[in-house]
């Protein structure tokens, strides 16, 4: 049975999702084209209106912003050193930060105008896709330094690693397909053709699937890891951006921007089970799989919204900083970290106590 929560309909000062501010001659993404040609669906309904807010709003706040690069939009973590990563999209930079202190430890250049982050838990490797370079930066997580850059499609975006196999997976957010890397190698072993404007990316090691989100498709391709061929595609919201999995019940969560929602799909299935309704376009998502718990930063509302996995309900909301873009958790400490684009912070919140 669908599950919803009312989306957050107070603010009326503009009805455009808007991205945050770009460097001047850098070419707009796929994404960003995208907000810039429609209005949320539900503005006519409610201008005027006075709406109530979903259960938690504005009943948290972030316990403390720590100060990185220019434009920071992706980020990752590994839970086996306690170390953060965040892309510094204007910045052509890696902040790392470290999660025992919360301070930056290390700043690392990259490509060219980095954007998805993605971690290696077990060789402690970190790949970070570079949107104006078509390339993928390899970090050394022990050095900090870069080892290697590998060649992929134009515009990568979305990034994700399955310790298992050692493989990683980057979107090419202008073209429809997923290079399929070697982690041993550092080469590009095969190319997945996908939907239209494929953008984020997940995987679920336990079953070796990989979830690619199609933002101009409205849909998901699940690729067999295996045998790198799709073997279906599920349709889900308006504009979806983001995708995360619970590989311990098997649960995928697909963030909707046009929608002010979150697609639930049951792993085994493929079939969307339950839709939740968060704040004002969502675009990055994180699944706390120790305690159940999915985080959805929403850009425009300024909020993470955090949703029990058990009832599919947001239990929360959080206020964070501005622009919030990605989110990312360590299980270890239960601590959670939202990248917010316009305001050159990382936000870091109590898992337990939000």
């Amino acid at each position: 049975m669908e599950s919803k929560s009312g989306p957050d309909h107070g603010s009326r000062s503009s009805t455009r999702l808007e991205p945050a501010p770009r460097e001047k001659g850098f070419s707009i993404p796929p994404h960003i084209r995208y907000w810039r040609t429609f209005r949320l669906a539900t503005a006519a309904a409610t201008v005027g209106a006075v709406l109530a807010l979903p259960l938690g709003s504005a009943a948290s706040a972030a316990s403390l912003t720590i100060p990185v690069g220019s434009g920071p939009y992706g980020v990752a973590v590994n839970p086996s050193t306690n170390t953060v990563y965040v892309a510094n999209a204007f910045g052509n930079s890696v902040s790392v930060i470290d999660g025992s202190t919360n301070t930056v430890t290390s700043t690392i250049s990259v490509g060219t105008h980095p954007r998805g982050v993605a971690v290696n838990p077990s060789t402690n490797t970190i790949y970070v896709t570079n949107q104006g370079g078509n390339s993928v930066s390899v970090i050394n997580g022990s050095t900090n330094t870069v080892t290697s850059t590998i060649s992929v499609g134009n515009q990568p975006f979305g990034v994700a690693v399955n310790p298992l196999t050692n493989t990683v997976y980057v979107s090419s957010s202008s073209r429809k397909s997923v290079s399929v890397i070697n982690g041993s190698t550092n080469t590009v072993t095969t190319t997945v053709t996908v939907g239209t404007h494929p953008f984020g990316v997940a995987v679920n090691p336990s079953t070796n699937t990989i979830y690619v989100v199609n933002l101009g498709g409205k849909s998901v391709s699940v690729i067999n890891g295996s045998t790198n061929t799709v073997t279906t595609t599920v349709t889900v919201g308006t504009h979806p951006s983001a995708v995360a999995v619970n590989p311990s019940t098997n649960t995928v969560y697909v963030t909707n921007q046009g929608r002010n929602s979150v697609s639930v799909i049951n792993g085994s299935t493929n079939i969307v089970t339950s839709t939740v309704s968060v704040r004002r376009n969502p675009s990055g998502v994180a699944v706390n799989p120790s305690t159940n718990t999915i985080y959805v930063a929403n850009l425009n509302s300024n909020s993470l919204s955090v949703i029990n996995g058990s009832t599919n309900t947001v239990a929360d909301t959080v206020s964070v900083g501005t622009n919030p873009y990605a989110v990312a958790v360590n299980p270890s400490t239960n601590t959670v970290y939202v990248t917010n684009s316009s305001g050159n912070s990382v936000s870091v919140i109590n898992g337990s106590t939000s």
